[in-house]
């Protein structure tokens, strides 16, 4: 018999000399050994969910491999994409995905152009710099200082038409997480296919353009809550109604949740709530489930708890594939598309190549919970816009997993495994719960107007700091194996002169441009908002009369309103 002290009872108890015994406050297990008491802290993902020091049959007590796993391709799609396919999209050449943008659309042109034919990037994901995001142009005093900062600046169609000068749309993919102007940005492909002569249904375009999660965890949402949804769903209506097949029109993510401090299973019950409200919205509006089903895809983080992310995905994937046969009555069990980026937030300012472990090991976390894309955040993320070197280096980082690892060989390599399985079947439970929490307050869009879920994410933000500050979760080079070694690595800065120029050209075109017929097509804009009918259309003109982003927005601000935080 032991005697410790419990730090939460505050007193001394007696631990029997058995193994495993354990003091639930602690959360400690107590190991006997032949010689010596070992106190063993008892292991948690992330996500709070226990860890066992093995895992075997009695784990999966029950377990039936057709209704829980099935094959590769096959409904639940737990297993994810089918076998064939997965050789077929990785065997050949790697499809390379970059989330790339900075500075005027002229200097982001030439990078784009450096990416695809020297880097062999297929599918650039357009990083927007934040006065974009929100609605405004470069031009505007609040814009002062952000200019080209945080990724390009749009100000126009001229702008894009610049940003996509020589680049072949019909080869290279380029998609963004604009998600406060969704109508904005597909009209601005729109007006660019036409001019290029692409025809509508072969036009190639992916938008993020998912708002609720705005509300949630990143804040670049324009308007107040209601409107900004109905915005988004004009993307997704517009692009099923006129057969746009190559486009996905949303990104359903849980991204930013994650990134702002959501575990594992917050971020799949959320985004879950999210994409439920959003096909009742579209489904509303006469969209038949499964014809919208294949214009839906999700985008997650893939974070550094390895087997809790592996897990999640397959989970996640079971979660959606029940819902659209179970809920929404699909006919066609459509396999859900999922992708994801390596999490910048576990990236550090400190020893910022440690970061290349991180991102290795969160691709890798991807590539074995079957996704069908995922893009790499480059190491110095956490200090500054990715340099040249490093944003190359997180392309090769996709590139040497697809060539050289070995790891597409095979579907799910980890399905049957019992950690695997068991832990995917806690992680759905637990968020099948929280997802029902947020359906009892009426769905996603009451509970965000309540702030539940960003309450959660709050909480479960701070938990994570509070693990970090008292050194009970150790970040490498932060509060364990810290040096004070000064930082060598590049940096990118962006060139002041970069944002005196686009402020220049935004002006220039507004005096250079029809502004009456300008004039005409915002009219048509605000009627359109206060009709409440579908936005694209009208934008579309005004798009193609070079109207601003932050003309385009103000007429609806002018409609609908600006979005005011409140008090949680």
């Amino acid at each position: 018999m032991a005697r410790m002290m419990c730090p939460v009872k505050k007193m001394e108890i007696n631990v029997p000399d058995e193994c495993p015994k354990e003091c639930m406050h602690l959360k400690m297990r107590m190991c006997a050994h032949p010689d010596t008491l070992e106190l063993i802290q008892q292991l948690v993902t992330k996500s709070g969910i226990p860890v066992k020091q093995f895992y075997g049959p009695e784990d999966l007590k029950d377990w039936d491999y057709i209704s829980r796993s099935g094959n590769p391709g096959e409904y639940p799609f737990t297993r994810g994409l089918p076998a064939a396919t997965y050789r077929v999209m990785y065997g050949g050449p790697a499809r390379t995905v970059t989330y790339a943008g900075f500075g005027t659309p002229e200097t982001t042109n030439q990078w784009y152009k450096y990416l695809i034919n020297e880097g062999g990037v297929t599918a650039l994901s357009c990083a927007l710099d934040l006065p974009t995001q929100i609605g405004y142009d470069s031009d505007n005093p609040l814009a002062l200082g952000e200019v080209g900062r945080q990724g390009v600046s749009i100000d126009s169609l001229a702008d894009v038409e610049s940003m996509l000068d020589g680049i072949p749309l019909s080869e290279t993919g380029v998609g963004s997480v604009a998600s406060g102007l969704g109508p904005i940005y597909l009209a601005w492909f729109l007006a660019l296919n036409e001019k290029r002569g692409i025809p509508l249904q072969d036009m190639g375009f992916a938008s993020q353009n998912d708002c609720l999660k705005e509300f949630i965890a990143r804040g670049t949402q324009i308007f107040p809550v209601r409107p900004q949804f109905n915005f988004t769903c004009d993307v997704v209506e517009y692009c099923v109604r006129n057969g746009m097949k190559n486009t996905r029109p949303i990104s359903i993510s849980g991204t930013h949740m994650a990134e702002a401090g959501a575990t594992a299973v917050q971020e799949m019950a959320f985004t879950l709530a999210n994409a439920v409200a959003y096909i009742e919205e579209l489904m509303d509006r006469g969209l038949d489930i499964d014809e919208l089903a294949s214009y839906l895809t999700t985008f997650f983080v893939s974070g550094m708890d390895l087997f809790e992310q592996i897990c999640k995905f397959r989970a996640f994937r079971r979660m959606w594939s029940r819902m659209m046969r179970e809920r929404f009555h699909a006919k066609v069990d459509t396999p859900p598309i999922v992708t994801a980026f390596t999490a910048g937030s576990t990236y550090t300012a400190q020893q910022p190549l440690n970061n290349i472990v991180r991102g290795t090991m969160e691709l890798l976390a991807a590539v074995l919970g079957g996704l069908g894309g995922a893009l790499t955040a480059a190491y110095d993320e956490a200090i500054a816009l990715p340099s040249a070197q490093a944003i190359t280096l997180a392309f090769r980082t996709q590139q040497i997993l697809g060539f050289e690892a070995g790891l597409f060989d095979t579907a799910d390599p980890l399905g049957g495994s019992y950690y695997v399985e068991a832990l995917t079947d806690e992680l759905e439970e637990r968020a099948t719960e929280l997802f029902d929490k947020v359906e009892a307050m009426g769905g996603a869009i009451p509970a965000i107007e309540q702030g539940f879920q960003q309450r959660e994410i709050a909480v479960s933000a701070y938990e994570k700091q509070r693990k970090i500050d008292s050194g009970e979760k150790v970040v490498v080079g932060v509060n364990k194996y810290a040096t004070d070694e000064p930082l060598t690595i590049e940096v990118r800065k962006v060139d002041p002169e970069e944002e005196r120029r686009q402020v220049e050209k935004v002006k220039k075109l507004k005096q250079e441009r029809d502004n009456e017929k300008v004039k005409v097509c915002l009219k048509q804009v605000k009627a359109a908002a206060e009709e409440g009918i579908n936005t694209v259309p009208s934008i579309l003109e005004a798009v193609k009369a070079y109207a601003t982003v932050g003309e385009i927005c103000d007429t609806l601000r002018g409609v609908w309103g600006e979005f005011k935080p409140v008090t949680l």
